[in-house]
């Protein structure tokens, strides 16, 4: 075979490369115009249902707008202290002959609770009551010779000089019978000071004394408690202040019970240093059940609102420049973001009172649920098709 005939027989073959490589390409062009338009977007859609984007909350995120009482009240913290706390102390420096009572016991109002030795005092006291004896009887003495004088002056049987004499005889004899009767006074009273006494009605705390113990004027010997009264000093804020008053009621939680008391008196000062008014509340404690400085919570109740409209305060919201809180309630299956005005809030039962905005029977969002907005489709977990929001 010559060359040029090798030559013509390559580009036969080329020339039926060519042609295959186009046939082919015929062929797979042919194939995409024949796929179906949207094939390739279906098969790449996600597989979701009618809750895509969606906002899923438990059965327990949401609650209805009812209508019920609530109490526009101030909270207050504190100890319940006695009413009264007295430190019974010795009026005389002497020895103990005897003490009878002890920590705890209850004592009524003039119950011997020690005796001091008083063979002193009683002695004092016998001479003073004698020297008043004999004041007496001076005195009855100068009087009848101030009354003798008198009237001899008046016959002319004595001078001037005489009757003034007899006179301030008399005088002097009342200054002594005075004094006299001054130390008898004073001997009296040391003698009673020998008797410790109970001041009130109330419980001994302390007892620091023992007998035989020599014991210098105004020494502690007891710590007297009267607990048939508990007071407490909560401090409120300023703001609140205004609108407390005495005789206000209180409710009261220490130790466990329940009790009421009442606003005794209110602070007529603001304490500079933490703008706040002391509020001194009373509670009856007849049977002595609770102790004093038990810790308690209570409300001082200033006015009741009976058919206010309540939410949980959980479903309040400040949002970030809003001037308003808002509530976002569920109309149909969508959020809604409203604003509203909000009047008594009770922290201790966690509901507040919206004044505008939301009627009862609405239901609201409560709770940290994370990023909603409005008109954001809303699924409850638990509810059925014929439970929806749209079928309600």
């Amino acid at each position: 075979m010559t060359r040029r005939t090798l030559t013509t027989a390559a580009a036969a073959l080329l020339a039926a490369g060519l042609l295959g490589g186009l046939t082919g390409c015929a062929k797979e062009g042919g194939a995409d115009e024949a796929r179906p338009a949207g094939a390739g977007a279906a098969r790449g859609a996600p597989g979701g249902g009618p809750a895509d984007g969606a906002v899923v909350l438990a059965q327990s995120d949401v609650a209805v707008a009812e209508v019920g009482p609530i109490e526009a009240a101030v909270a207050v913290t504190g100890d319940l202290r006695p009413i009264e706390e007295i430190a019974v102390r010795a009026r005389l420096e002497g020895d103990l002959d005897a003490v009878l009572v002890r920590e705890g016991d209850h004592v009524r109002s003039g119950q011997l609770l020690a005796r001091f030795d008083d063979a002193e005092e009683a002695s004092n006291h016998e001479s003073a009551v004698a020297d008043r004896a004999a004041a007496e009887s001076e005195l009855a003495t100068a009087q009848w010779n101030a009354e003798q004088s008198a009237e001899l002056f008046r016959e002319g049987a004595i001078s001037e000089q005489a009757n003034r004499a007899a006179q301030q005889q008399l005088a002097a004899a009342r200054a002594r019978l005075a004094a006299a009767e001054a130390r008898v006074r004073a001997a009296a009273e040391a003698l009673r000071d020998t008797r410790v006494e109970a001041p009130t009605t109330g419980v001994i705390a302390a007892r620091t004394a023992e007998p035989g113990e020599h014991v210098a004027r105004g020494a502690a010997l007891f710590s007297l408690v009267r607990n048939d009264q508990l007071e407490l000093a909560a401090s409120v804020p300023a703001r609140d202040a205004g609108t407390i008053r005495p005789g206000q009621p209180v409710r009261f939680v220490a130790d466990g019970q329940a009790m009421e008391g009442r606003v005794a008196r209110v602070s007529p000062t603001v304490n500079p240093a933490t703008r706040a008014v002391t509020v001194y509340l009373q509670v009856p404690n007849p049977d002595g059940r609770l102790k004093g400085y038990t810790f308690a919570t209570g409300r001082i109740i200033g006015r009741t609102i009976p058919d206010a409209v309540l939410v949980p305060s959980a479903a309040v919201r400040q949002a970030g420049g809003d001037t308003n809180p808002i509530v976002f309630r569920i109309a149909g299956d969508r959020l809604e973001r409203v604003e509203v005005r909000v009047g008594v809030t009770d922290d201790q039962k966690g509901i507040a009172q919206i004044a505008e905005g939301i009627a009862p029977g609405d239901r609201v969002v409560v709770g940290n649920v994370g990023a909603i907005g409005a008109g954001a489709k809303v699924q409850i977990v638990g509810e059925g098709a014929s439970s929806t929001p749209a079928a309600k």
